[in-house]
């Protein structure tokens, strides 16, 4: 065997044989070592050496009977999740600290909290990985379709967080996430468990370098059919009809809710909107298509005539804003209200052409679970609304009157696939967000980078507004066309790139990908029955 080879199968019998505490310890380590391969340090190789010692304890996950070894790989599966959710979404605790003196205290237990419970889904996913388990470069493919289908489950199960799946760490690389055309972020995924995972057998006693060769001919294919996929499609393509300028105002998250501040923050808009960044943008003079961020006044704007007046005045005949706005009405009983988190479309009368209430609501931050219970005995969500808002009904197509359709996504609606699968296919995708929450933390960017992933799967181009960034337009495959920095105030402006034919995940509604865990489960199944 090769001095190196010798050294890895060293190492692989060393974790193999922890035990108690270090065992834990080791486990949180390479969960947290893992969390750097996505955004904003995306060094995705780090996959390749966290993985493997993943294997190696679930090799060690020994008990007097199958049942208890299955215990033991879930305890080892949380303790790796917990390292991981803690180092990547520890930014969380950023949005209690916005109004400290309500939800400070609040903070510790969000940070650790979040991930003690996400951490449920890797302990779910190695204790099923242990139950498939044998040894030899099989295992791989148990590991795999384990911790994917975990992962599936977490993109779904109590209204879903997918944030940071594991096909991320393929999809942000340009040329690797091509592929995303295919199988989706969930293909991506399986794909991802299974290459990285494999170096674990350089560690065995018998090295099985076919496996190896494997993965790596498996990343390589993904990067030629990016490449091929990348020049074959030429340079972007624009809509001549539409021109974008979207903005990043950086209003202070805290300033955003005062209703005081209404005027300085509508002028702040206008200005921005209007100011001359070049020849060809010179503001409301040029841009057809004006964006606003999410949840852009403390005031609804449906209800504020002014502020729609000065919207219509400004604008160019033609012209029109999407901007983020709350928007509300009275109970039919008369009762109260509901609150919606919105987006109106206002033309160049001032008037609103049309609305897209948000679906998928961000548990905590936008509603609480029991509602009423939780308000009885004094918690409260982050927006401080009473009563929480309400959930849109449907995902409606908004029209430009230069034509183009697009598909609205309200923050983190952008990071689930399957909220664009279905229904009729618009031109383009508009993504409003407020992030300015989380500060220039990686939270920010890991969300700019998932939103850019809808565009591969789909073959659309996204118009994106964050206001404290990252803003940026997106041609459809994936390629940033021009975009804003985090925390740096400004617009973003461009043609709007025109969309591609649908792609296959968007034709087969986007279950391609299943076949990756079948072929992975007929893998260990053929294996297992040899044994």
């Amino acid at each position: 065997m090769p001095r190196r080879l010798e050294v890895l199968s060293s190492c692989a019998e060393r974790v193999t044989l922890l035990s108690g505490w270090r065992r834990a310890l080791v486990a949180v380590v390479a969960g947290a070592v893992s969390a750097i391969a996505m955004p904003p340090f995306s060094v995705w190789p780090a996959l390749a050496l966290t993985l493997p010692v993943a294997v190696w304890l679930i090799d060690g996950a020994s008990g007097a009977t199958r049942l208890r070894s299955v215990f033991a790989a879930a305890r080892i599966g949380w303790c790796f999740g917990f390292g991981y959710f803690l180092a990547g979404l520890w930014w969380v605790g950023s949005a209690f600290l916005v109004d400290a003196d309500v939800f400070g205290w609040l903070m510790p237990f969000a940070v650790v909290g979040l991930p003690m419970g996400l951490a449920l889904f890797p302990a779910a996913g190695f204790a099923l990985a242990r139950l498939l388990w044998s040894g030899g470069a099989r295992r791989v493919f148990a590991f795999a379709l384990g911790l994917g289908l975990s992962e599936l489950a977490r993109g779904h199960i109590l209204t879903g967080f997918p944030w940071n799946s594991f096909g991320y760490v393929l999809a942000d690389q340009l040329w690797l996430g091509q592929f995303a055309s295919v199988i989706g972020v969930e293909g991506l995924t399986f794909l991802s468990l299974a290459i990285f995972a494999a170096p674990a057998v350089l560690g065995d006693l018998r090295p099985r370098l076919g496996l190896v060769g494997l993965a790596a001919a498996t990343l390589a294919g993904l990067a030629v059919f990016g490449a091929a996929r990348l020049t074959l499609a030429g340079e972007t393509e624009f809509d001549p009809r539409v021109t974008v300028r979207a903005l990043q105002p950086e209003i202070p998250q805290d300033l955003k809710t005062q209703e005081a501040a209404r005027d300085t923050i509508m002028d702040s808009y206008l200005a921005l909107s209007d100011e001359a960044r070049s020849p060809e943008a010179r503001g409301f003079a040029d841009a057809t298509l004006t964006v606003w961020p999410e949840s852009a006044f403390p005031f609804l704007l449906s209800r504020a005539p002014d502020a729609l007046d000065r919207i219509g005045r400004s604008l160019a005949p033609g012209a029109t804003l999407a901007t983020g706005s709350v928007r509300g009405e009275r109970r039919p009983d008369g009762e109260g209200a509901d609150f919606w988190n919105a987006l109106h479309l206002v033309g160049d009368d001032g008037s609103i052409l049309a609305t897209y209430d948000k679906i998928h609501l961000v548990p905590f931050g936008e509603y609480l679970p029991l509602q009423s219970w939780l308000e009885a005995i004094g918690l409260e969500q982050l927006t401080r609304l009473q009563g929480g808002f309400a959930s849109g009904e449907r995902a409606n197509l908004i029209a430009l009157p230069q034509g183009p359709r697009f598909r609205t996504l309200i923050c983190y609606e952008a990071i689930f696939p399957e909220e664009i699968l279905g229904g009729d296919r618009p031109d383009f995708l508009l993504n409003v967000t407020n992030d300015a929450w989380f500060g220039r933390t990686p939270g920010p960017y890991q969300h700019a980078a998932q939103a850019r992933v809808r565009t591969v799967e789909q073959g659309l181009p996204m118009v994106r507004s964050a206001n404290g960034g990252v803003s940026s337009v997106v041609d459809a495959y994936g390629r940033v066309v021009a975009s804003l920095p985090l925390g740096q105030r400004g617009t973003v402006d461009a043609r709007l790139p025109r969309p591609i034919a649908a792609t296959l995940y968007s034709r087969t509604g986007g279950w391609l990908f299943l076949l990756l865990p079948v072929v992975f489960l007929v893998v260990v199944c053929i294996k297992r029955s040899r044994v």
